[in-house]
């Protein structure tokens, strides 16, 4: 994606972010921010940008599973209550 067309959706994405913000109805709000949200992933994932789509996937490998012992509670653990 060519540099220009980066900056126009993410000054798109700024500018729906804050009139979302200041839009007085929810529902026209949560929208705008939507979109806004779309365009900056648009922008962060469509880029072919390798160092934060590495990042990215660094983070979620390195994200603890759901049976993984560090969620369980010190209490969980005393009782011996494990991951099933």
């Amino acid at each position: 994606m060519p540099w220009w067309l980066d900056a126009v959706l993410l000054v798109s994405a700024a500018l729906l972010w804050f009139s979302g913000s200041a839009d007085r109805d929810d529902v026209w709000g949560l929208l705008f921010k939507m979109l806004a949200g779309i365009a900056l992933l648009v922008v962060l994932l469509g880029g072919r940008q390798i160092l934060l789509e590495g990042l990215a996937l660094a983070l979620a490998l390195w994200l603890p599973s759901a049976d993984s012992r560090r969620l369980l509670s010190n209490a969980a653990l005393r009782s011996g209550v494990g991951p099933r």
